[in-house]
């Protein structure tokens, strides 16, 4: 039974839902002042400790404040751009915004899913209706047990361009005691989900975090995390933090990269000679809170004829929090979900804002114009920016 609704709910209430997939709708909206570009002086930070404290404040029981600082001149003037403002556009008391973030043309909505609660009370989609003014849904599919990451999945023979409406999103599901972790696919416009992989030639997966589908080999890139056993959902871990590549059409399964206490976020380069691995390692346990001397990294390889990965490079450290979700835009720009927003970096690792908002932000989507931030109960909008994401022509159609 898929789909079935329980009704209409204000933003807030929580609820725990049974196994059935079920949908309620959210259509309140609450704003804050727009915000616009703020310099960051790096001279003083360099001899002031207090600067950042000093710099911009925020209520963390109630974050409403949003700010774009600006490192380097390049983030307000090619990143952002003058005509950029950021508002928070929902604060909820439960954890509905937390990955993915992937767009689908046939309902014209991002699909993301929600924070980890519980057994009783599972991770569900939440649906963000881009047609109605950024409402928002949430439902469950069949066949998937805890969803994380995702993209969207063109099968083989299909044709990624901007010509094609993707048939199917593809999500990253970490399992629980009773279902292997795996990469689950689910037409949203029927809701019908199919196992793709649930194994590596017989070996369970932990938790399996994040995916993209290379554009041009149609192979699936994914890592795999211990976060299920961390979290007390799933059985201990029996297979190390790795980078994986699938080949659909044929089945062959490689790890491609390991070495991680736990590879999370994954995204190539616009060009494709990149692949970005995240390493959320400082949060090695979910008892105590951060390890700061654990990995809060970002790690680059080199793709090597679309199939293998070679010199292994630290690409950046994230000062506040650790590294999340990963998306590059078209100018080769690199960003990630951190411990209080949206953090920018340029080719070189140099790092040229933030996306401020004081909590942690585990992913975002971008939109044509814009981006959505996640930061589970909370989702924020930056409009008006010329940053155009990796994946926007395709999955929009809008191209530059």
């Amino acid at each position: 039974m898929d789909g079935a609704v329980i009704g209409n709910i204000h933003a807030g209430a929580h609820l725990v839902l049974s196994q059935l997939p079920v949908v309620w709708k959210v259509i309140v909206i609450t704003t804050t002042t727009m915000s616009s570009v703020v310099p960051v002086d790096l001279l003083a930070a360099a001899t002031n400790p207090l600067y950042f404290q000093n710099l911009i404040t925020t209520n963390a029981s109630d974050p409403s404040t949003i700010a774009l600082l600006s490192y380097n001149d390049t983030f307000r003037n090619n990143v952002l751009g003058e005509n950029a403002t950021a508002r928070r556009l929902y604060n909820l008391d439960w954890q509905a915004f937390h990955e993915m973030g992937t767009y689908n043309r046939k309902t014209n909505s991002i699909y993301v899913t929600s924070n980890y609660q519980s057994l009783d009370n599972p991770i569900n989609v939440t649906v963000i209706d881009l047609g109605n003014d950024y409402a928002f849904s949430s439902t469950r599919y069949t066949n998937l047990a805890e969803a994380n990451g995702g993209t969207n999945w063109y099968p083989p023979g299909s044709t990624q361009d901007n010509s094609t409406t993707p048939p199917n999103l593809l999500f990253c599901d970490e399992g629980d005691f009773d279902r292997y972790s795996g990469l689950v696919s689910v037409d949203p416009s029927t809701n019908e989900s199919t196992v793709i992989l649930n194994s590596f030639l017989g070996r369970n997966f932990s938790s399996v975090n994040d995916v993209r589908q290379h554009p041009e080999t149609g192979d699936i890139w994914f890592t795999d995390a211990p976060y299920g056993f961390w979290q007390n959902f799933r059985p201990k871990t029996q297979i190390p933090s790795q980078v994986y590549r699938f080949e659909p059409a044929t089945g062959n399964i490689q790890v491609v990269a390991d070495g991680f206490i736990a590879s999370n976020g994954l995204e190539f380069s616009p060009d494709l000679k990149t692949l970005y691995v995240t390493d959320t390692g400082a949060q090695q346990s979910l008892v105590g809170g951060l390890n700061g001397t654990r990995p809060a990294s970002i790690y680059a390889f080199d793709v090597v004829d679309g199939r293998r990965l070679d010199n292994r490079r630290t690409f950046a450290w994230v000062e506040n929090g650790f590294p999340d979700g990963i998306h590059t835009d078209t100018q080769g720009n690199v960003w990630a979900g951190c411990g209080d927003g949206l953090h920018v970096w340029n080719e070189e690792g140099r790092l040229l804002g933030k996306v401020w908002n004081g909590v942690e932000s585990n992913n975002f989507a971008f939109i044509p114009g814009g981006v959505l931030v996640f930061s589970n109960a909370q989702l924020w909008i930056v409009e008006g920016i010329k940053a155009v994401g990796r994946e926007i022509c395709r999955d929009f159609g809008v191209c530059e």
